[in-house]
């Protein structure tokens, strides 16, 4: 059975008439990476500030290591959070940022620095030690951000937005360090980027008006939820096409067609695949022309979210 780091329990908080989280019931597993997706305004920002002791909630509560967390708790120490928004002191160099955060969690000046350098050299920042943040690039600062969520060695990890604003090589890279994360240290990700949860994410909840709508693997979400995969392929001339499409329709009554070029939908087609050719060649046809697109996390969250523009 996972072991539960943290859990959310019927967590609930309002802004005047505003309902922005109501009774979130989360658990979150120790060493999992943990997606945390939802569109604007859908609550995620209110519920990972309650989670991390930053925001009080009106009701429900926030448990870690099986410790309530109250605000007062030493168990807010354990947690790390990296912010959408870049925080740094530009006069300071990237090694004073990393003493600088030590101190404050009263971790030793030799301890912080030490982990800094790791921790820069790791982000490939080592050569920035001694330069002051102002003077980095923006992907830079991003990498730097993160990295100062990790010199107190908490044993929660929050990052919100990790990958905003950086090149494909940065992205590649903070992605492989939050892979190599995973099992030393729990990490809550939040990300508008669903193809950058689908490769990280162990699992993912999907939240929108401050309800949880969602929770479970990214393969077990697509699927679940969506329409599916699409497969479209072509007969040859020589095909029987009355034939071809009342054996398919057999198999998938929402069959499209037009002309010899065929249309497939459902959950699970790359699993069928095998069979749908199996079942043409039993009646002298061949496929061709194949092309699939398999249910995507963006068609689950779309889904469930729905298409409407969020402000």
């Amino acid at each position: 059975m996972p072991d539960t780091v943290l859990q959310t329990k019927a967590l609930t908080k309002r802004y005047g008439d505003l309902l922005a989280v109501f009774n979130l019931d989360l658990e979150i597993y120790r060493g999992e990476v943990f997606g945390f997706l939802g569109p604007n305004g859908a609550g995620k920002t209110t519920s990972i500030n309650m989670m991390c002791g930053l925001l009080k909630p009106d009701s429900g509560e926030v448990v870690i290591n099986g410790n309530k967390l109250d605000g007062r708790s030493q168990m807010q120490r354990r947690v790390g959070v990296c912010p959408q928004n870049i925080v740094l002191w530009n006069s300071l160099t990237c090694i004073e940022q990393l003493e600088f955060i030590g101190e404050m969690y009263d971790i030793p000046a030799k301890i912080a620095r030490a982990r800094g350098e790791t921790l820069l050299e790791t982000m490939g920042l080592i050569e920035k030690r001694d330069k002051q943040a102002r003077t980095l690039s923006g992907g830079m600062q991003r990498r730097l951000n993160l990295i100062m969520a990790l010199v107190h060695d908490p044993d929660i990890l929050v990052l919100d937005e990790p990958e905003a604003g950086l090149d494909p090589q940065s992205r590649v890279l903070v992605r492989d360090f939050i892979r190599s994360l995973a099992r030393q240290k729990t990490v809550i990700l939040t990300t508008h980027n669903m193809d950058e949860a689908d490769r990280v994410v162990d699992r993912v909840a999907i939240i929108d008006h401050g309800q949880l709508l969602a929770v479970d693997t990214p393969s077990a979400l697509k699927e679940k939820v969506g329409e599916g995969d699409v497969l479209e392929f072509a007969i040859e001339e020589t095909c029987q096409s009355e034939l071809v499409t009342n054996e398919l329709k057999k198999l998938f009554p929402d069959l499209s067609m037009s002309g010899r070029n065929y249309t497939l939908r459902g959950r699970g087609l790359v699993d069928l695949l095998p069979k749908i050719i199996e079942k043409l060649q039993t009646i002298n046809c061949r496929p061709e022309d194949i092309r699939l697109r398999q249910n995507t996390l963006e068609d689950v969250f779309l889904t469930l979210t729905g298409r409407r523009l969020r402000e």
